[in-house]
């Protein structure tokens, strides 16, 4: 295939080898394929990292002391030396024509052989003084040749690969040469309503921008394509998926939902009620619902759960409720039990003509005869509700009708896990499925990972909900004022927690154990309390004894692992003090905080020790300044980045090289309207009318992409 001649595609770029091009020989092939460069796409797709503009260029004499600043000189002279401890000190100095600027690198003692005198080259870094004299340590170097024009692109480098800024700016340019036009697989249509510009223009002025402003719209153009064929991808695989599934349609009069409204002692949330009506709109479809509901904690997305589940009930099935763990499943199991208690169903073998709706429970802990009970009831249609932990998924666990799925916490299960609950339902039909999340997720990142569910979001917590002070206990001073709290809650008749993240002392890891931090705590600080022991090593026996003594008041300190971050709910608990706090991420740690403030009284949360780093640091006074989950999810993107949304993507080309979900919020939720604009209910009419994005697609979201993105 010919380099130049018609509109290239992307997959006709990805069929074009990059030792195609002058100037590229077999050492320049070996070093591109170090940075992942094999062919012309993905040098096209190889962008520059910044811009040196030299319309609005510094120069070194302008530098003033503290400010960091990027420069472009030329190499004027090189020393090498060793200092008195011994380290490799490379002394560059560089001169711009307005003044020379020092840069010093310590064990670099190749940026020798690198800076070559009459080098021109791009630095940038925090200027310091020394000697009277500007200054520069172990700044960022590109080499970009005798380059010139208003901008530079400032290329990615690789000094293992041995790849310089002014090398990749140069293929780079023989390429763009060599491609006489890029084909657009966007209509006009899709382009106009989102301001888009054109993909050729794109992608010659992302490498060789007119302006700053040109080289912006360029990065806008092609950071959508990019979202917008993950997007297109995912939307492929919801339509696929509603034309080969059969539901079951739950079109019932609602009696059941109405009455449990009425029931409840509080209103339903405008959030609660604006869900129940897209969840019953799903089940009354004849397509299965496929539906993901974030809420805080604390938002009410256990009643919204069971009123799927009734509404599957009402219409002659059952449902199913699976939790991670077996606390959590027997807190859920208490809880429905409750609220369907005088609930009713017909029945051809009673003399009223009528039972009650049947309420089941299947975990590690229950015996085996009441397994067989629970077993032969499901397989009769007796069992209404069953809820439980994964023994649900057992051989012996069969359904007489399976309509609906909850799933809580569903990160925690597998997709294989949640297909097998599934996979129960009655024939050919698939049961809807509802799964819940209480750790909230970006709005961009579900749109994302989770793009091929339909999304419900619980975005307001019930009235009456007890506001939590959050307080980072920076010091021993403050650590003491925390005892002092639990014990004034304890002698209120109140109780508290306490949380470290380990079970036993580790010679590796310096954090607090549970074991020990019990004994401790027992023996002193909290001396003369009713201090208890919880973690997850302990037996099944143990640990629910343990728990039921925390909930009806005799404990007043329960010392735990994190096994009581999900779903533990005791109201009389009114502090969390958490060790080694640093150790835990953002989700996990509201997740904890989130165990307090259930009942009426005033409740606090300790964040005990140091954190490491910046990040470390910024995650703890996130913590204390918000108890908005959505608003702290936000930003542990932003401090994490999207690498711990898509990182579990070992392989695979991800195509995200330009897009960010932090930055280019707006820009995902276009691409995701576009992406349904794109797609019809068939699939047929995209590829038909759309072959180039098509390719595109399957080209760059490849099947590795695609498996994490629907097993997500």
């Amino acid at each position: 295939m010919k380099v130049a001649g018609s509109a290239k595609t992307l997959p006709d770029l990805a069929a074009i080898d990059v030792g195609r091009l002058a100037g590229v020989g077999d050492k320049a092939l070996e070093a591109l394929s170090g940075v992942g460069v094999t062919n012309l796409l993905d040098l096209v797709t190889y962008y520059p990292r910044r811009y040196l503009d030299r319309t609005n260029q510094r120069s070194i004499g302008e530098l003033a002391e503290g400010e960091e600043a990027m420069v472009l000189a030329v190499v004027r002279n090189v020393k090498t030396r060793r200092t008195r401890q011994g380290r490799a000190l490379v002394e560059v100095d560089l001169f711009d024509d307005s003044s020379y600027l020092r840069v010093s690198f310590f064990n670099q003692a190749w940026r020798s052989r690198q800076l070559q005198e009459g080098t021109q080259v791009v630095v940038f870094g925090k200027v310091e003084r020394y000697q009277g004299r500007r200054q520069m340590t172990n700044p960022v170097v590109d080499l970009v040749g005798d380059r010139t024009g208003r901008i530079i692109p400032v290329y990615p480098q690789s000094d293992k690969a041995g790849i310089s800024s002014s090398q990749v700016a140069t293929w780079v340019e023989e390429a763009l040469r060599r491609v006489t036009s890029f084909v657009d697989p966007l209509p006009v249509e899709i382009r106009e309503p989102y301001d888009l510009v054109g993909r050729d223009w794109a992608l010659r002025q992302i490498h060789a921008p007119s302006s700053m402003g040109a080289a912006q719209k360029a990065r806008v153009r092609l950071a959508f394509d990019e979202l917008l064929r993950l997007q297109v991808a995912l939307v492929l695989r919801k339509r696929a998926l509603e034309r080969s599934s059969q539901g079951i349609r739950h079109d019932v009069p609602g009696r059941f939902l109405e009455r449990l409204r009425r029931q409840l002692p509080f209103s339903l949330t405008r959030a609660q009620q604006a869900a129940l009506t897209e969840i019953t709109a799903d089940m009354a479809g004849v397509y299965p619902m496929h539906r993901l509901l974030q809420g805080d904690v604390g938002s009410g997305k256990t009643l919204v759960a069971l009123g799927a589940i009734i509404t599957a009930i009402e219409g002659g099935h059952q449902g199913a409720l699976m939790a991670p763990t077996e606390v959590l499943a027997e807190q859920h199991y208490a809880a429905i039990s409750d609220l369907l208690a005088g609930f009713t169903l017909p029945s051809d073998g009673t003399l009223t003509g009528e039972r009650p709706l049947s309420v089941a429970l299947l975990s590690n802990r229950v015996g085996a005869a009441q397994r067989r009970r629970v077993a032969h009831g499901l397989a009769e249609g007796t069992v209404d509700v069953l809820v439980g932990t994964h023994a649900l998924l057992g051989e012996a666990v069969e359904f007489h009708s399976l309509g609906c799925v909850v799933i809580d916490e569903q990160h925690r299960f597998g997709v294989e896990q949640r297909a097998a609950l599934r996979s129960k339902g009655p024939g050919a039909a698939i049961p809807d499925v509802l799964v819940m999340t209480a750790t909230p997720i970006p709005r961009t990142a579900a749109m994302t990972v989770y793009g091929d569910l339909d999304t419900t979001v619980l975005d307001e917590l019930p009235p009456g909900r007890t506001p939590i002070t959050t307080i980072w206990a920076r010091g021993p001073l403050v650590e003491a004022e925390v005892w002092e709290r639990v014990r004034s809650e304890s002698a209120a008749g109140r109780q508290a927690y306490v949380v470290c993240p380990l079970v036993d002392d580790s010679e590796k890891v310096q954090a607090r154990s549970a074991s020990a931090e019990h004994e401790r705590l027992a023996d002193g600080e909290l001396a003369g309390l009713r201090v208890g022991l919880l973690h997850g090593q302990m037996a099944a026996a143990d640990k629910e004894a343990v728990m039921e003594d925390f909930r009806r008041g005799g404990l007043d300190v329960l010392v735990s692992t994190t096994v009581i971050e999900v779903g533990v709910d005791v109201p009389n608990a009114t502090v969390m003090v958490i060790e080694d706090a640093g150790r835990f991420g953002i989700a996990q740690l509201h997740q904890l905080r989130g165990r307090v403030g259930r009942g009426a009284s005033e409740s606090w949360c300790y964040l005990l020790g140091s954190a490491s780093g910046v990040e470390g640091e910024r995650r703890l006074e996130a913590l204390e300044a918000s108890t908005d989950g959505f608003e702290l999810a936000e930003v542990d993107l932003e401090l994490r980045g999207e690498g711990t949304i898509l990182g579990a993507r070992q392989k695979g080309s991800n195509d995200l090289k330009l897009a960010s979900l932090r930055r280019d919020k707006q820009l995902v939720g276009k691409a995701r309207e576009a992406a349904f604009a794109l797609v019809d209910a068939s699939g047929s009419r995209f590829v038909e009318e759309l072959p180039e994005l098509a390719g595109e697609v399957s080209l760059l979201v490849d099947e590795v992409d695609r498996q994490f993105l629907f097993k997500s």
